[in-house]
């Protein structure tokens, strides 16, 4: 690991309030590759290296890395260790629905159990899919999708704090408020409040293991294995709304919409 890189990645690590320590390893370790101080196709230290260097548990440098490796931006060959991405994670445009419409079906319901709704810093992977610099203020809605009395996903959802105008676009820029009834997700609440007016977006689709502080919340195993479904979406042809699903296999089958392009 270069000089630069390992100067970078030594410097005292914190948590901002509200907010786990991984993910400020994750944050750390994303800007540096953001910055090109960790290169493409570079080998990353290894979990007890990263731990020292960064003056944290191996368990919460396990973390970071699984989310880092869920987001696109590194890779792990088995046996060899990990790397980064040759190419970062873009941001492409097809049509997306909220995560109650996609898990449910006819005659099931589901249930939000909201876990927590703040403002906190967009990190350096929330900050480019909501269209602002990492630090900078955003919503953060956390919540457990249940259906049929059964936790089936596990849902982040980030929009910008920053003044946007919707629903009108000669209406001046605003902070939204947006009211919480707990039975929603962020992006159903958004739909219903200015209509469907966001899009378009994207869905990536991954395979990740749900982690320790993941699973007490969907009531797995730290190693089971979860489908990770990653939307952008776009509004005014800017990046306006991102959200992270992980879904457990006890969800079952899901269906992909799709269009016939002329």
């Amino acid at each position: 690991m270069h000089e630069d890189a390992a100067r970078f990645l030594s410097q005292p690590v914190e948590a901002q309030p509200g907010s786990p320590l991984r993910v400020a390893v994750y944050s750390r370790i994303a800007e540096a590759i953001r910055n090109n101080l960790l290169t493409p196709g570079s080998m990353l230290p290894t979990e007890t290296e990263l731990g020292t260097d960064m003056k944290v548990s191996r368990t919460v440098v396990r973390e970071a890395l699984m989310l880092l490796e869920e987001d696109g931006l590194i890779r792990a060959r088995r046996g060899v260790g990990r790397f980064v991405a040759d190419t970062l994670p873009r941001i492409g445009i097809e049509r997306i629905r909220p995560f109650e419409e996609v898990l449910g079906g006819p005659g099931q319901h589901i249930e939000i159990k909201r876990i927590q709704r703040q403002r906190q810093p967009a990190s350096e992977f929330v900050a480019p899919g909501v269209g602002v610099e990492p630090g900078a203020d955003c919503w953060f809605w956390e919540s457990v999708l249940i259906r049929d009395g059964e936790a089936i996903a596990h849902l982040q959802e980030n929009i910008s704090a920053l003044p946007v105008s919707l629903g009108n676009s000669s209406a001046a820029a605003a902070p939204l408020d947006i009211d919480d009834d707990g039975g929603s997700t962020l992006l159903a609440t958004l739909n219903h409040r200015f209509g469907r007016i966001l899009g378009p977006g994207e869905c990536q689709i991954s395979l990740s293991q749900v982690g320790p502080s993941r699973a007490k919340l969907l009531d797995l195993r730290a190693p089971d294995p979860v489908l990770v479904l990653t939307q952008y979406v776009r509004h005014a042809n800017r990046p306006f709304y991102l959200a992270k699903c992980l879904i457990a296999a006890r969800a079952g089958h899901l269906s992909v919409m799709q269009s016939l392009q002329s």
